[in-house]
C-alpha cells in the first residue's frame, strides 16, 4: 500500500499535532461524563437489549452466540480477540489522526469532524436508547469474554465509575474503526490500499464474539456514518488544492518552409511592359 508522495511536514507542525490531540483527548472524555450522566437506567437497558436480541431474530440476522461458540473452545483465540478490543480501538484512531494531521490536513479534518459528529450523535441514542450488551442479557446466552479470560476493560457493571455499560448502541467501535479505514483508502495507492478495510471488519467480528455489541449496533453505527460522511465536503485532490497560475493567450507556431542544398536561384518575372514589348517566339 505505497503512501502518495507529499511534503514534508513545516516547522511547528508537531507542536500542532499535539494541540489537535488534545483537543480530541478533551472531546472524548466529554464523550465519557456525558455516558455517566445516564448511568443508573440497568433495567431499561437490560429491556431494551431483550427487544434488540429479539428484534435480530426477526430480521434473520445470526445469532452472536454462533459467532462466540467457536471463539470459545480454544482460550488464546479469545484472549486476542478481548486484546484487539481493549488495545487497538483508540491507538489506531489516535495514530491515524497523527499522521493524517502531518500529511493530508484536510483529509484529517474532515475524519476529525466525521468522528466528532458520530460520537455525539451516539451519545444522543444512548441517552435515548438505553442498551445492554449482550454480555449482560440474559436472554442472549452470551459469556463475558473479558472477565472470564481476560484482558479486561469492564468491571463490574454496579461498580464500574469509568465508563457506562448501558450503551452499546450504536458501536463506535465499528463506526471509528470504518472511518479511519475510509480515511487511509483514500490517501493511499494501489491494490492493497483495500486492505485497510480488514481493520473494521475484524472490529465488528470482535466486539460481536466478545458479546460487547449486537449485530443491530454495528449496522447503526455503519449507517451513522455513511450521512455524516455524504454531508461533509470532500478534500480536494492535490493536484488540484492550489491551481495552476493563469497563461496567456497561445501562440501560433510558425514552422518555416524546408530548405534546399544548395545555392538557390530565383526566376524572374518580367513586368508586363516587357512582355508586351518580346517578340513572339516561334512555334
Amino acid at each position: 500500500m505505497p503512501l502518495t508522495k507529499t511534503a514534508s511536514p513545516p516547522p511547528g507542525a508537531l507542536r500542532r499535532a499535539a494541540r489537535e490531540l488534545t483537543l480530541i483527548a478533551l472531546l472524548f472524555l466529554a464523550y465519557k461524563a456525558g455516558r455517566q450522566l445516564i448511568a443508573g437506567r440497568a433495567g431499561a437497558a437490560l429491556d431494551n437489549g431483550e427487544r434488540t436480541w429479539r428484534l435480530e431474530r426477526l430480521l434473520h440476522l445470526p445469532g452472536e452466540a454462533l459467532l462466540q461458540g467457536p471463539l470459545l473452545a480454544h482460550e488464546l483465540p479469545v484472549r486476542l480477540a478481548n486484546s484487539y478490543y481493549a488495545y487497538v480501538h483508540f491507538p489506531a484512531t489516535v495514530l491515524c489522526l497523527v499522521w493524517l494531521h502531518l500529511r493530508r490536513p484536510a483529509h484529517y479534518l474532515r475524519l476529525r469532524r466525521a468522528l466528532a459528529v458520530l460520537t455525539a450523535a451516539a451519545l444522543v441514542l444512548h441517552v435515548c436508547i438505553p442498551l445492554a450488551p449482550p454480555r449482560l442479557t440474559a436472554l442472549t446466552g452470551m459469556v463475558d469474554t473479558g472477565r472470564r479470560y481476560g484482558p479486561s476493560v469492564y468491571g463490574p457493571p454496579e461498580a464500574d465509575q469509568l465508563s457506562n455499560q448501558y450503551a452499546a448502541m450504536p458501536s463506535l467501535h465499528v463506526g471509528w474503526a470504518l472511518a479511519v479505514a475510509l480515511a487511509l483508502v483514500a490517501v493511499t495507492t494501489g491494490r492493497w490500499r483495500w486492505l485497510w478495510l480488514a481493520h473494521p471488519l475484524i472490529t465488528a467480528v470482535v466486539v460481536v464474539a466478545t458479546g460487547n455489541h449486537y449485530w443491530l449496533d454495528g449496522v447503526v453505527a455503519v449507517a451513522l456514518l455513511a450521512v455524516i460522511l455524504a454531508a461533509l465536503p470532500r478534500p480536494l485532490p492535490p493536484q488540484e488544492s492550489s491551481p495552476p497560475p493563469a497563461a496567456g493567450p497561445p501562440r501560433p507556431h510558425v514552422v518555416p518552409p524546408p530548405r534546399r542544398a544548395g545555392r538557390r536561384r530565383t526566376t524572374k518575372v518580367p513586368a508586363a511592359a516587357d512582355a508586351r514589348l518580346r517578340p513572339p517566339g516561334r512555334g
